[in-house]
């Protein structure tokens, strides 16, 4: 009966809708006679033609107010003071109908129609609305809503009215709402989740703790991860204040709460020293940690931001982004959008010296392992030779700052891209050791490394998503692979402040910096316990020996070229602490100009020479301390049949150290 209300058009409803408040008047009047004079009485005469006055003028009455207009399924509060002010008014057209008419009817028989009209035309609604909601219900996914707080009633209302989900109870930690009641709702206490989980018949559990601390929410999917049930949560508070998303748009639960680290609030003096009010350069603005660095840059608001990417569509997409908060928030920031190559030095002299830039964070690089190591000499060319010709015209254009976005692949590298990475440390070292010989230390150099960022392009975390949407399976390069992980913002928060001190320590010995700081990323994690977490977390099992029913497998496809089971931070054990507690400085050794430049010469000669083999060489014999595991896995060098001899063995060969200096 209610799927065939329901599918009426809306004239025959609002037809239905009038008949039945007829019949509730009219058996409302009878009611409240017949209780009166103690037996069942049917109205004649005059009590009649009250009735027949009072029908019409309150029907009118009904529609003035808007009865009429209300969706039954989704009445509200609002929708039920309506009915009160109709039948309210109802009751005083019958007793004036009554005393027009003359009519010798007591006026508890007035007060008794009108209890009852109220109970009729509101609770049939009200039963309607009920009976409505249960059969949707039945056709919604049952739900467990995590959190009985303000965020967990609201998304509750929110999935009430939706058509996916239906809310079946709260669990919550608070153990004095244990056994209450809530919007119709039990709320449950979470040490019987698997009870709950199989009472209510569940496929679905959603966080509604939004300003739960990052290491609350670890804790919380901890416990659920044992479950197999499909976790999911709502957007975080910032996120909701700030209108970019709405309650019940539910997401993945995201990696940064099964790594539990909270931020830590940020300095806003050395947020502000190297930006506020000055013209400030991001390199590669259009990556991922460059878009990010450009972002709270903005949010500082510098004099000028000069977007500086290579690749056209990245740049386009950072610079409306960017335009728009500019815009919407009323910063007042200059936005310039530059294509180029960090390889141009003319090009990046000219813009830095026209904009009169005072602070660079140089973000460009090739960042992918097994890419680089495929492409050798386009790797060597950017993140090396780039670095050099973006520090030089720096240099040259009178830039007061410099930051150096590296990576804790430059740490006893094993690849390439990790070698690239600590050659250019010491391009830019042996770049501030040349100024303090020449008595001119007029750029500030910092370094600043740091893990793998958690959404960057080329994590695992959506790669492991798509793979588990799609099936499985998983792909693991190792079972003991292990990395450091952040958040994308936290890490270009933590770069903003380790440069401001860079430059305040520089400042202080009236020297060219040239400091390697150091993230602290927490713990590391294994690639294998994350893909299995993130698995569980989605409603499904591992596939294995031991569980041949499983959802999804994961395969381990080995190490990948250059590729490592562990990434350190440090070289030595020589740690500084500093002001910031997730800031290290790290000593690191250093070559002065003259034994840098001798390096960079015989590398440039190779690429001019296309010699990719003795490229590879130059790294091992460099002070990088480079332990390539593979020989050249360049694609170009071994499609021409080129020898592919491990370097390592190359060197040894010819009797060099191939941890070190020949």
């Amino acid at each position: 009966m209610i799927k065939a209300l329901t599918t009426l058009p809306r004239e025959l409803k609002r037809i239905v809708a009038v008949s039945i408040d007829i019949w509730a008047l009219t058996f409302s009047y009878v009611f409240a006679l017949s209780v009166r004079y103690e037996t069942f009485y049917i109205p004649s005469g005059n009590e009649l033609y009250a009735l027949g006055l009072a029908i019409p003028v309150s029907l009118l009455l009904f529609v003035k107010f808007g009865l009429y207009r209300a969706i039954v399924r989704y009445l509200a509060l609002s929708a039920l003071l309506v009915i009160t002010l109709g039948v309210l008014t109802s009751a005083l057209v019958l007793e004036a109908a009554i005393w027009v008419l003359g009519t010798n009817i007591p006026f508890s028989v007035v007060i008794n129609y009108g209890l009852m009209s109220l109970v009729l035309v509101g609770g049939l609604r009200l039963l309607m609305r009920a009976m409505y909601e249960q059969r949707v219900s039945r056709e919604k996914e049952p739900v467990i809503i995590y959190g009985a707080g303000s965020a967990g009633r609201q998304l509750a209302q929110a999935l009430t009215n939706g058509s996916e989900f239906h809310p079946t109870c709260f669990v919550d930690d608070d153990s004095t709402l244990h056994g209450s009641s809530m919007m119709g709702l039990r709320v449950r206490n979470p040490d019987k989740m698997q009870h709950w989980i199989n009472r209510y018949k569940a496929k679905h559990v959603l966080l509604a703790c939004p300003s739960a601390t990052r290491s609350r929410r670890k804790e919380i999917l901890e416990q659920l991860e044992s479950y197999r049930i499909t976790v999911q949560s709502i957007p975080g508070m910032s996120e909701m204040v700030n209108g970019q998303m709405k309650i019940d748009e539910l997401q993945d639960v995201r990696i940064e709460d099964l790594l539990g680290r909270d931020p830590v609030p940020p300095n806003r003096k050395l947020l502000d020293l190297d930006i506020r009010d000055k013209v400030v350069m991001v390199t590669g603005a259009g990556g991922s940690i460059g878009s990010e660095l450009s972002r709270q840059i903005l949010q500082t608001q510098p004099k000028v931001l000069i977007l500086f990417e290579m690749a056209e569509f990245n740049l386009y997409a950072i610079e409306r982004e960017l335009v728009s908060i500019n815009s919407c928030e009323e910063l007042g920031v200059k936005i310039v959008p530059m294509l180029g190559s960090v390889c141009n030095r003319e090009r990046l002299t000219s813009l830095m010296t026209n904009y009169q830039v005072d602070t660079v964070y140089h973000a460009a690089a090739y960042k992918h392992v097994p890419l680089v190591e495929f492409n050798v000499e386009e790797g060597v060319r950017n993140n090396i030779l780039g670095t050099l010709c973006t520090a030089e015209a720096a240099l040259k254009s009178g830039v007061s700052n410099f930051v150096l976005i590296s990576t804790d692949k430059a740490v006893r590298p094993t690849n390439v891209m990790g070698a690239t990475k600590r050659f250019a440390e010491l391009v830019l070292q042996g770049l501030a050791k040349r100024q303090e010989a020449e008595g001119t230390p007029r750029m500030r150099i910092s370094m600043v490394r740091f893990g793998n960022v958690l959404g960057s392009s080329g994590s695992v975390v959506p790669l492991f998503r798509k793979q588990i949407e799609a099936g499985g399976p998983v792909t693991v390069t190792d079972p003991e692979i292990t990395r450091y992980f952040m958040t994308i913002p936290e890490a270009a928060q933590l770069v903003i402040q380790a440069g401001a001190m860079g430059s305040l320590h520089a400042k202080k010995t009236n020297d060219a910096g040239g400091n390697v700081y150091v993230l602290d990323m927490g713990e590391p994690v294994k690639i294998d316990h994350l893909a299995r977490k993130l698995i569980r977390l989605m409603g499904l099992e591992v596939k294995n020996l031991e569980n041949p029913h499983g959802d999804i497998e994961i395969h381990y496809s080995g190490l990948r070229p250059g590729e490592k089971l562990y990434e350190e931070l440090l070289i030595g054990d020589e740690v500084v602490p500093t002001d910031h507690e997730r800031i290290m400085g790290a000593k690191e050794l250093a070559l002065s100009w003259l034994e840098v430049s001798n390096f960079i010469e015989e590398l440039q000669r190779k690429l001019v020479e296309q010699d990719t083999q003795g490229i590879h060489e130059l790294l091992v014999r460099a002070p990088l301390a480079f332990e390539p595991v593979t020989g050249v896995s360049d694609l170009l060098w071994n499609v021409n049949g080129n020898d592919n001899t491990s370097i390592v063995e190359n060197i040894k060969k010819k009797g060099v150290d191939a941890r070190g200096i020949a």
